[in-house]
């Protein structure tokens, strides 16, 4: 209420005495409100989001490019531009769009978030903020009218194959019916369609390919097994649901953050940094999602259990045999942790012009796990060890790693070649 009290003044002011002649772009150095805005996202995120977390980051950070790009007019929108007052702030449209979309987003927030509006609002000038929260306000209201009916509200459609050899069945220990399989009908953020860049199918059972990444998960990933080196074991858990934090949907906004603090990106690069990582972070898992439920593959746990059932002699049942980290619930091919590196790493290679770049990745272990950090000079090294921990917890054929880096990166290539293009000034 005292912000718009302040805001209100200052518009009266400058209807008195006249607008302030600074120019159309703003030139806002203040490029970390998009950073702020990221992280108050990751504390608040519902811990019931599931696979819906790239909804959430995607919806926020191309709300906050578009608002700050409509006054700064250095690309083309991702969705919307809208017409900005000149002089208007693009630090103040940024932290309004963000604050409106988490508030429509994640209610129970509200007052933490109208905090931080406020927080920033009173560090720029009256005028220029006033302007800068109407084009916000706008930016967000159109991204979520663009999503209200995107179908990620609808309902789960039943999903159950026949118990055939190679055909996904609930995996123990809980034997849940599968996660998310509504995902395929959602709008994505830039794809045509989540099948646009579908993985290449899974390997016939009798293949040498089959054969061989069946074996491979069978001894590194499972729960007892004595291949597994300590270096592979921490990968699968430091990836895992649980034990690590932050996740992967974290872990690579964390490094984006670095990479903008680093590069010393101005605020419309920065917020064009994030919402190029995020919607191909969720075009990309969706795609692989999609996948799972188009070609219904079984999980290591069923194919290694029933191993008698494949007509492959070279592949040996083991009725006892269990994954070291417990099967997600959804079908195999292909892998989601794997598609979300392997799109979060072209993604940001693409924005920034190189994958090689040097950073540091730092997990929290809850007890008894110790804090981890570890040293990566590129993006897809990061995205290569996300995808090999599937292996190493015994959840995922390596086959299927293959497909998802395949598809995956075509999906931020897709994104990078069609949203957010430098404005032709010629």
């Amino acid at each position: 209420m005292k912000t718009r009290a302040l805001l209100a003044a200052a518009s009266l002011a400058v209807a008195a005495f006249g607008a302030p002649t600074s120019p159309a772009h703003a030139n806002d150095v203040n490029s970390d409100v998009v950073i702020e805005w990221n992280q108050i996202l990751q504390k608040n995120m519902p811990a019931t989001a599931g696979l819906l977390v790239p909804r959430y980051y995607a919806m926020m950070h191309i709300a906050i490019f578009d608002a700050v790009n409509s006054i700064e007019d250095a690309y083309t929108p991702y969705r919307t531009r809208v017409p900005a007052t000149r002089g208007a702030s693009a630090e103040a449209a940024a932290a309004q769009a963000a604050h409106d979309i988490l508030a429509a987003l994640i209610p129970g927030g509200q007052s933490a978030f109208d905090a931080a509006l406020h927080a920033r609002l009173v560090t720029i000038g009256p005028w220029r903020a006033t302007q800068g929260v109407t084009v916000g306000r706008k930016a967000a209201s159109r991204i979520l009218a663009w999503r209200q009916d995107d179908g990620s509200g609808n309902p789960a459609p039943a999903y159950v194959l026949p118990p055939l050899p190679g055909l996904w069945q609930p995996t123990p220990p809980a034997f849940t019916p599968p996660s998310f399989p509504q995902f395929g009908g959602v709008k994505p953020f830039g794809l045509i369609t989540p099948t646009q860049y579908l993985p290449s199918p899974p390997p016939t059972l009798t293949s040498e390919a089959y054969t061989a990444d069946f074996d491979e998960v069978k001894r590194l990933g499972s729960a007892t097994s004595m291949e597994r080196t300590d270096e592979q074991t921490l990968l699968a858990k430091l990836f895992a649901p649980s034990g690590y934090a932050p996740q992967h949907w974290s872990i690579w906004n964390n490094v984006a953050r670095d990479m903008a603090q680093s590069q010393f990106l101005s605020l419309v690069d920065t917020a064009r940094l994030f919402a190029l990582l995020n919607a191909s972070i969720h075009d990309g898992v969706q795609t692989s999602h999609t996948s799972k439920f188009v070609y219904g593959l079984w999980r290591p746990v069923t194919a290694i259990q029933r191993a008698d059932e494949d007509l492959n002699s070279l592949t040996i049942s083991d009725p006892a045999w269990a994954p070291l980290i417990p099967t997600p619930p959804y079908p195999s091919h292909s892998s989601n942790q794997t598609c979300v590196g392997a799109s979060a790493a072209r993604a940001l290679a693409l924005a920034l012009g190189t994958d090689a770049m040097p950073f540091n990745v730092t997990w929290v272990g809850s007890p008894p796990n110790p804090n981890v950090s570890r040293s990566y000079t590129a993006f897809s090294q990061l995205a290569e060890d996300q995808a090999r921990s599937r292996i190493y917890a015994g959840i995922h054929f390596t086959f299927e790693l293959t497909a998802s880096q395949a598809s995956c990166k075509q999906v931020a290539e897709y994104v990078f070649g069609r949203y957010m293009r430098p404005r032709d000034r010629h």
